[in-house]
């Protein structure tokens, strides 16, 4: 029986390929799944099994609730000074990745193309292919920190470009802006009339410098679709919620799709998310604050091991070279787990530009992370002889 062709010429996720090699096996230190080791914190959680409990099971606006939109222009307002229109405005969305899908999909006519940077997270190009339309990369280079510049989007440009997706900070190499740095590329994005997909779901895990919000840069408002959502700094990947906000006709399209598709997002993570931005803050700073302690760690620590790494200024990982051992990132990656039952992500999995390199999530303990290093130290001196 056929399908589609777009849909059977996508590749599967290459993190899951992967970690289907994973599962059954035993004493595994897995630094490979991009998910916070905390568990959500015990307020959230308790307002989440009290909604149960007091029978808030219907679904909601296909908006999402009034409450917990009014909650996100409120914190927006105090925390950046960015506003919005919770009703025409903001949309909750399944997960950030529901809202990316739903703004490609309401963005782009056939055949129209999308600039992505590279190397990025794996849903990105095949959202373009998905809407009919057409994936442009970017190549970013290690010697500028994976950075995106006006002269790469300049280089890569296309006509028929619709709109760029900017990820920061960003899965898997970590990199993040300054807000000079964004400056400068906004201006060429206005230059070039780009819709922006801003996504920022890691933004409280930002440590060298401020978040600043695409939206906050001069004319940037109306030209972007912000994404944000509860998973990455609240510790909430299970409860599968985000939020889009940007300029109400775009809104609106994706409200259409997700009337079709999603209907809603789950009533009881919407009530567990007004708690979260009510009062989550507190906890958010204190896994931020472990977050920065092994980054720090495991960052000096693949230095040390002649593993290159760059300094990761947001999200929890690392995007080390594997160059030097001469192997494929996949062989590594497999190598490794075989021999030393250490799970790592093949840097391929985030595009053929990730080759040579291998993405590790330090959102394990500290525990792990110092077993996983001994372990990989060993590795490299067994290849050695």
């Amino acid at each position: 029986m056929e399908i589609s062709k777009v849909v059977e010429e996508l590749p599967p996720s290459g993190i899951r390929a992967f970690f289907d090699l994973v599962l059954g096996m035993k004493d595994v230190v897995s630094l490979g799944v991009g998910e916070p080791d905390f568990v959500t914190p015990w307020n959230i959680r308790e307002k989440a099994i009290y909604s149960l409990e007091q029978g808030y099971t219907s679904y909601t606006s296909n908006k999402g609730m009034a409450e917990l939109r009014q909650e996100i222009v409120r914190f927006l307002k105090w925390r950046f000074g960015i506003t919005y229109d919770f009703d025409k405005e903001v949309l909750i969305t399944v997960g950030v990745s529901e809202g990316l899908d739903l703004a490609v999909r309401t963005i782009l006519n056939p055949g129209e193309k999308l600039m992505v940077p590279r190397p990025c997270y794996v849903s990105y190009g095949p959202l373009a292919l998905l809407a009919g339309g057409t994936p442009v990369y970017i190549e970013t280079d290690v010697k500028e920190g994976f950075k995106l510049t006006p002269e790469k989007i300049l280089k890569a440009y296309v006509p028929g470009t619709r709109a760029i997706i900017i990820n920061y900070p960003c899965n898997p190499t970590g990199t993040s802006y300054n807000k000079k740095e964004l400056l400068a590329l906004a201006k060429v994005i206005k230059k070039l009339d780009l819709l922006v997909l801003s996504d920022e779901v890691y933004d409280e895990l930002t440590y060298d410098f401020n978040h600043t919000p695409f939206v906050t840069l001069p004319d940037m408002k109306e030209r972007t679709i912000y994404f944000n959502g509860f998973s990455k700094a609240y510790a909430m990947t299970g409860f599968r919620l985000a939020w889009a906000a940007g300029p109400e006709k775009l809104i609106a399209g994706m409200t259409k799709i997700h009337q079709y598709t999603m209907l809603c997002a789950p009533i009881t993570s919407q009530i567990a998310a007004i708690e979260a931005l009510k009062n989550g803050a507190q906890d958010v700073q204190a896994m931020k604050k472990e977050y920065l302690r092994r980054r720090n760690f495991i960052v000096s620590a693949l230095n040390e091991m002649g593993l290159t790494c760059h300094m990761p200024q947001g999200a929890f990982y690392a995007f080390p070279s594997i160059k030097k051992t001469g192997m494929s990132s996949m062989d590594f990656a497999k190598d490794l787990l075989e021999k030393e039952k250490v799970a790592l992500v093949p840097g391929t999995a985030f595009s053929a530009h990730g080759e040579s390199f291998v993405r590790i999530s330090y959102a394990s303990s500290f525990e792990n992370l110092r077993e996983a290093v001994i372990r990989i130290k060993r590795y490299l001196k067994n290849k050695k002889k």
